[in-house]
């Protein structure tokens, strides 16, 4: 086994603050990445490295957190840079880095903050530059993993969302029947379902295929609230076993799934939630700050007060409800009100109209579709939440020296 040695954070790495750029320079594509405390938050044609560093989050309640800004980049004011020093690999000192939890050497409560000669500092170990290089290879090996798992589950759901959007908000299939035409790659005992003509709706002030009917949402969907046991009462937390949702466990969800959250409910703590425990398929809304995160929880879940919680039923499939409210998020958010932060009501959110099928089977015809997509979705989630608790438990262990490579 290669020797590690002792060393400080300083001798391995450079580090300098970021430094700050006028939002009038952020732009949609530009050439750089604009990188600030909590990752990626812009693009700007703007350079600041030529080369990749790594970003470590410097104040406020991303202070700590670890990314890799790959290519031209520019590096906020908010984040301090990290560059190899001598000989030392730059994806080994990224792994090393998120192994030393450098917010510990934030400094303040409100506001934390960790400086350069902070975390300098920090004691850290390091074997030569080729035990580096395989170190990092193995660990880069499982986040290269993670995210083609990431990147399929995106195309997947963009996928499923196309067919709806195509189907539920453009009204293409009627359309092309409109112009005498067969619909674009749609099996004709689908194409059979839609009509042919529109007709014009007074309540939506718009155009809708005839035969469709405009409702309200409280008369197709069961909307729920939730609520937060006393966070005072240990019985309610303690060795909980209920699943309990906020909007805090939906802000970070890369997927339209989810499958665990941060905190558990015990018995007790359930029972003081008037909406109980909610089955498999409920979709979540977050109702406030923000309204918009939406996700199918795939296991029985509780949630808080912030949510609106949509209940699939037997004519409209949990992937039919997830996708309105993906497509009709401006439409929530222009029903909302509030003068501190914006919250959809759930009286406001049943009031508001949309148009709908009649027939059910064009429903259910999506649902067969999108289905087995969203059954990948799963497996792949699945699969990623195993490759990244291999990855977690390796990184000490790899990047310590206790495994040998």
């Amino acid at each position: 086994m290669g020797e590690w040695k002792e060393y400080k954070l300083a001798d391995l790495a450079n580090l300098r603050n970021g430094k700050g750029l006028n939002n009038k320079f952020y732009t949609d594509f530009g050439k750089s990445g604009v990188w600030g405390a909590n990752g990626q938050i812009a693009s700007t044609n703007e350079v600041l490295n030529s080369d990749p560093v790594i970003v470590i989050g410097r104040v406020g309640a991303y202070c700590g957190s670890i990314h890799m800004a790959e290519g031209n980049n520019w590096v906020t004011d908010n984040a301090i840079q990290a560059t190899p020093k001598n000989d030392t690999d730059l994806n080994f000192l990224y792994y090393l880095l998120k192994s030393l939890n450098v917010s510990r050497a934030a400094t303040g409560s409100a506001q934390p903050l960790i400086t350069q000669s902070g975390i300098g500092v920090l004691e850290c170990k390091a074997p030569s530059p080729k035990i580096q290089k395989e170190v990092a290879s193995i660990l880069s090996s499982l986040d290269d993993k993670i995210e083609l798992n990431r990147k399929m589950n995106e195309t997947l759901e963009e996928m499923a969302r196309a067919i709806f959007k195509s189907w539920f908000v453009d009204f293409d299939p009627v359309h092309a029947k409109a112009r005498g035409e067969e619909p674009s790659g749609m099996p004709d005992e689908i194409a059979s379902l839609f009509p042919s003509e529109f007709v014009h709706s007074e309540q939506l002030n718009n155009p809708i295929p005839k035969g469709w009917e405009v409702k309200s949402l409280g008369d197709v969907f069961e909307a729920l609230g939730g609520g937060t046991p006393s966070t005072k009462e240990p019985e309610y937390w303690v060795n909980g076993i209920y699943h309990w949702a906020t909007p805090k466990d939906l802000s970070n969800l890369n997927e339209p799934i989810i499958l665990t959250t941060e905190r558990m409910l015990t018995e007790k703590g359930l029972n003081k939630i008037s909406s109980g425990l909610l089955p498999k398929g409920t979709v979540l809304l977050s109702s406030r700050a923000p309204i918009g995160y939406v996700a199918i929880s795939e296991t029985p879940i509780a949630v808080n007060q912030g949510f609106i919680a949509i209940k699939e039923n037997e004519t409209f499939s949990k992937y039919f409800i997830y996708f309105w409210c993906k497509e009709n998020i401006e439409l929530i958010i222009a029903n909302a009100n509030g003068s501190t932060f914006l919250e959809i009501s759930k009286k406001n959110f049943r009031n508001i109209n949309s148009v709908f099928p009649v027939d059910e089977k064009i429903i259910s015809e999506f649902t067969s579709i999108v289905e087995p997509i969203f059954q990948l979705i799963q497996k792949n989630i699945i699969e990623k939440n195993t490759l990244t608790d291999l990855r977690d438990s390796l990184l000490p262990r790899l990047i310590s020296g206790e495994i040998e490579v």
